[in-house]
């Protein structure tokens, strides 16, 4: 130490500087960085690794600012709205729900081939509400061949329902309730007797990728089931005369609050038409896990919605339908309705498996809806100012940013707190 002291004072150096060596943090940045799949498979070993740091300091510094830029950029990219990554979707990785999404969205979430198909399936058949589940068991075994077996939750763990078509069974978990498990035998029917139609949709949208397909097989199927649980005709004209009274329409159909809230996005025949709808589905951490939309109200797509949606007071008030009207930057006005939704209990681990729902519409279409009914909709007090989330909200001084904004720049002073520490 006084050697290094020394040769500090006689050359004008840091002692400090001569001792700290951060080529190992350095190597394992660098190992981690090419951990990132856009790399590709191959990746440089651990002698290659020193050799760059050693002998090309500058470059490898150079592969830090790139991949810092890159992730930077993806980022930017991935919360701008549908639109703007459109046009972009060549250079990045769409995921499967992006996917689905759009498919849905392309349509305005009706698919009238899927609609006539669930019509078709009633004909002739006077299904009573209250016996439909010995009705579906009966019509696989009877037409298709195949068995429904109900399983413990121990058998089937971690799945809700499993179709093994070489054993031509149906396996249903004991944790699915009555409606969700008609649901399910529905949907298995629709992938099996309706594949061509559903094949064709996807087809003729350009869906390429095993992922992608299968994830749209899936949500079409969702959609077949919806519109023969709840057929259109039947469901418009309930849902006008009720005001759309979410929970009636449950109990009418015998279907979940969710599956409503789905099938009244879908209600967009010609000459036929309902209120039109958007839909998103939240998890306890704000994170948009489902979504469809019939409207202009921009959705979320990645991350969480925005913290000023009363979706997310729900849970403190699990079980209640919290109507809300807001107001997004461009002056659009919506109305909303938000709920918990339980999904089903598997076990310990998932007992707290809560969700929240939001069904909302544009403002013109709030007079239809029940909950609407005893506010005053014209006074602009009622309006919540929110954004699609705070990445993409251009609103200054707002209480609830969590992120700073992306399209501009807030101010920060260091002499003055404002509200949040995104902005002064």
């Amino acid at each position: 130490m006084q050697m290094l002291m020394k040769l500090s004072e006689v050359y004008g150096v840091d002692w400090r500087e001569m001792i700290m060596d951060d080529g190992p943090i350095r190597l394992a940045d660098l190992r981690n960085l090419l951990q990132d799949p856009v790399f590709g498979i191959a990746k440089p070993d651990i002698e290659e690794l020193r050799a760059a740091l050693d002998h090309s300091p500058n470059v490898a510094e150079c592969l830090f600012t790139l991949h810092r830029n890159y992730r930077t950029l993806a980022e930017r990219v991935l919360a701008t709205s549908a639109a703007e990554q459109q046009a972009g979707r060549q250079q990045i990785m769409v995921n499967p729900e992006t996917v689905v999404h759009d498919l849905f969205r392309a349509h305005r979430n009706h698919f009238d081939v899927l609609e006539r198909a669930a019509e078709a399936f009633h004909d002739g058949a006077a299904i009573e509400r209250d016996e439909i589940y010995s009705y579906l068991k009966h019509r696989l075994d009877r037409q298709m061949g195949i068995q429904v077996v109900l399983v413990p939750v121990s058998a089937m763990p971690n799945a809700l329902r499993y179709y093994d078509e070489h054993e031509r069974r149906i396996l249903l978990s004991g944790g699915l309730d009555h409606p969700n498990r008609v649901f399910q035998l529905v949907h298995v029917m629709g992938l099996l007797e309706h594949s061509a139609e559903i094949d064709a949709l996807i087809e003729a949208e350009g869906v390429a990728g095993s992922r992608d397909q299968a994830r749209c097989r899936v949500e079409l199927a969702n959609y077949y089931a919806a519109a023969v649980l709840m057929p259109y005709a039947e469901i418009l004209e309930e849902a006008e005369r009720t005001g759309y009274d979410l929970d009636h329409l449950a109990a009418h159909f015998g279907v979940s609050f969710e599956q409503v809230c789905h099938r009244l996005t879908t209600l967009q025949r010609g000459g036929a038409k309902g209120v039109s709808f958007f839909f998103m589905r939240i998890d306890k951490a704000g994170n948009v896990t489902k979504r469809f939309n019939a409207t202009s109200f921009q959705l979320a797509q990645y991350g969480g919605a925005c913290p000023r949606l009363d979706i997310h007071i729900s849970f403190r008030m699990p079980g209640r339908i919290i109507p809300q009207f807001v107001e997004m930057p461009d002056g659009s006005r919506f109305f909303i309705v938000n709920r918990t939704v339980d999904r089903p209990v598997l076990g310990r681990q998932t007992q707290d498996n809560r969700l929240a729902v939001a069904l909302g519409c544009a403002l013109e279409h709030a007079s239809r809806i029940s909950y609407a009914q005893p506010f005053q909709i014209a006074e602009p007090e009622l309006m919540t100012p929110i954004g699609i989330n705070c990445r993409l909200c251009p609103r200054q001084h707002c209480s609830q940013r969590a992120h700073p904004s992306i399209h501009l720049e807030l101010p920060i002073d260091e002499h003055r707190r404002g509200e949040t520490r995104f902005e002064s």
